[in-house]
């Protein structure tokens, strides 16, 4: 058990929330004046976790924090004790979030039992506007790079293997017969592949959905993980992100599926050693 002053949790809440406040700030500026950014906004908009939220400081499992009663009394998942300290109170927390800690934990365990695929070359973004009628596609503030038809002949000239369910389910119904994989929500555990673009931005959901018990360092440091992948995941989509000040990783060229795996290849390392930060959380959450 650590053992925490007020001293030494007060500064390291302060800085936790200055750098959320850092990192959310153009997105928090958008917001208010009614604009929105195709890529950016996404972690906001469909992972449904604000800013806010991530603002909040959490020191995790095995934790003391003295003198912080007035802070964390009537927060969710942590007992305060009579001289004032605070902890996780892991056994509620189990009690109540147990079987989500368990699959996360076994998801995330599956995922790191596998080699990445490194070959996906991320076409299920272009799997998401095959075939669309003008006005259909998700991101209409964003023109196709190659036009609607030649964005459909990207698509038909390669095998699409999307093992990523929650990427795979936004494909259009022209598109579904094209993936030479099927995955579920129930077999999610089978599928899950470590360089997964959206695998990789899930480690930011894990974490956060685990809150209070994930320590806030490694959900921030999912967040900003998140926020890399997102912006590869849209680069290399058929989307024109010249706009946004990126520039386009044209998968369908033998220098853009170059640029895309090795991109790749290093996220994959990032969200790796993410994964085994939540599993270690969630093996000290359950009970042996």
């Amino acid at each position: 058990m650590t053992t925490l002053t007020r001293d030494e949790w007060r500064a390291r809440a302060r800085a936790h929330e200055a750098a959320v406040d850092e990192l959310t700030a153009a997105h928090r500026e958008r917001r208010a004046r009614g604009e929105r950014h195709a890529v950016e906004d996404f972690l906001f908009e469909y992972y449904a976790h604000r800013p806010s939220h991530l603002r909040r400081w959490h020191p995790g499992p095995d934790v003391t924090l003295l003198d912080a009663a007035d802070v964390y009394t009537g927060r969710s998942g942590y007992t305060v004790d009579s001289d004032g300290s605070v902890r996780l109170d892991v056994d509620d927390f189990v009690g109540r979030r147990g079987r989500t800690v368990t699959f996360v934990r076994d998801l995330l365990t599956a995922t790191l039992s596998r080699p990445g695929t490194h070959d996906c070359f991320g076409l299920h973004e272009w799997a998401m506007v095959y075939r669309l009628q003008p006005g259909e596609q998700r991101h209409e503030q964003l023109s196709l790079r190659l036009g609607q038809e030649a964005t459909d002949a990207v698509v038909e000239g390669y095998r699409i293997r999307c093992s990523h369910f929650d990427a795979y389910r936004f494909f259009t119904p022209d598109a579904v017969g094209r993936n030479t994989l099927r995955p579920t929500r129930e077999d999610q555990a089978d599928h899950e592949q470590p360089a997964c673009l959206h695998a990789g931005m899930d480690t930011y959901k894990w974490a956060f959905k685990l809150a209070p018990a994930v320590p806030s360092e490694v959900t921030l440091d999912a967040f900003r993980h998140a926020l890399r992948v997102r912006r590869l995941d849209m680069q290399a989509s058929p989307y024109d992100v010249s706009g946004l000040g990126l520039h386009p990783v044209a998968i369908e060229t033998p220098e853009g599926k170059a640029e895309y795996v090795a991109r790749q290849r290093e996220l994959m390392v990032t969200s790796n050693s993410l994964r085994r930060r939540i599993v270690e959380v969630c093996d000290r959450l359950l009970p042996r």
